[in-house]
């Protein structure tokens, strides 16, 4: 597979973004947009047989060519290139999720994201992290709340660890309180650093990435996921609803694959094996 061609370009068209000249922050913020409304985040690889590597050239090949998606790992990872290549700052940070199944932390390296760094202006960029991850980039130089629709997010900075937090999908008039989405430190990372937690993901009942098969997807006004036998829209806040509507659709095994398909783009070389276990607390808290 080192012989796959990664091409900017054609990165770009997978994703329908316009190539631009400058690397400003409105570049930024479109080809984020752009890459969630287009690259699903999804580990039915990890249910149809296949292995997961974190080999930039596999990477392109699978999320370009073969129009799929990934988890974190892969997502971002392949987005920290375009970045680079685009003309961008970047580094890529390490983060521990805040499960909301178990409510722990996973362990070191349990997510991949990414700082831009633009005139001196601190980024956080994150397009692999799912349904309550942010649209946009969010700036790390403050801990203001920053309000992206109908959700608002904060950056809070205690004892040198810095925590990624959100309000939930409430309205301005029913905001809950914060809650952790994840932590992390500025440490620069690389790549080959979360070899390790790749292979966690793919064999562990405490990752939600072995314990589930699905996918997810951002569009227009809403975000649909499938989960084990599950089909679940959620249909974003407007002036007439003022709330999240939620509608879930039970599917038949032969339901699947025209569905990942038709809605995610997503079709796959092996048969998926539908998964939806519990997420199991891990063997040491972090």
């Amino acid at each position: 597979m080192t012989s796959v061609q990664m091409d900017v370009g054609k990165y770009l068209s997978r994703i329908g973004f316009e190539p631009q000249s400058e690397s400003t922050l409105e570049t930024l913020r479109s080809v984020h947009i752009r890459h969630l409304l287009s690259v699903p985040i999804e580990n039915l690889t990890v249910h149809s047989g296949g292995l997961i590597h974190l080999d930039l050239p596999l990477l392109f090949d699978k999320i370009v060519n073969q129009r799929r998606g990934g988890f974190c790992c892969e997502i971002n990872g392949l987005f920290s290139w375009l970045l680079t290549r685009l003309g961008f700052q970047v580094t890529l940070l390490s983060g521990q999720v805040k499960s909301k199944y178990t409510g722990c932390y996973g362990p070191h390296f349990d997510h991949l994201f990414l700082m831009v760094v633009i005139e001196g202006r601190r980024w956080l960029c994150d397009v692999g992290f799912g349904s309550e991850g942010f649209s946009f980039p969010l700036s790390l130089d403050t801990a203001d709340p920053q309000e992206q629709g109908h959700r608002v997010y904060r950056i809070r900075e205690e004892t040198g660890m810095h925590y990624l937090e959100w309000q939930g999908d409430e309205n301005s008039s029913g905001r809950k309180d914060w809650d952790a989405l994840y932590k992390f430190t500025f440490e620069p990372r690389s790549l080959g650093d979360f070899s390790e937690m790749c292979i966690y993901h793919q064999c562990s009942p405490s990752s939600i990435f072995f314990s589930k098969s699905f996918c997810t997807l951002l569009k227009p006004g809403k975000r649909v996921t499938y989960i084990g036998h599950r089909l679940i829209t959620e249909t974003f806040p407007t002036e007439a609803t003022g709330e999240v509507v939620k509608n879930t659709q039970e599917l038949k095994d032969e339901e699947i694959p025209p569905i990942l398909a038709e809605i995610f783009g997503v079709v796959l070389p092996s048969p998926l094996i539908p998964k939806d276990e519990d997420v199991r607390p891990p063997d040491v808290k972090h």
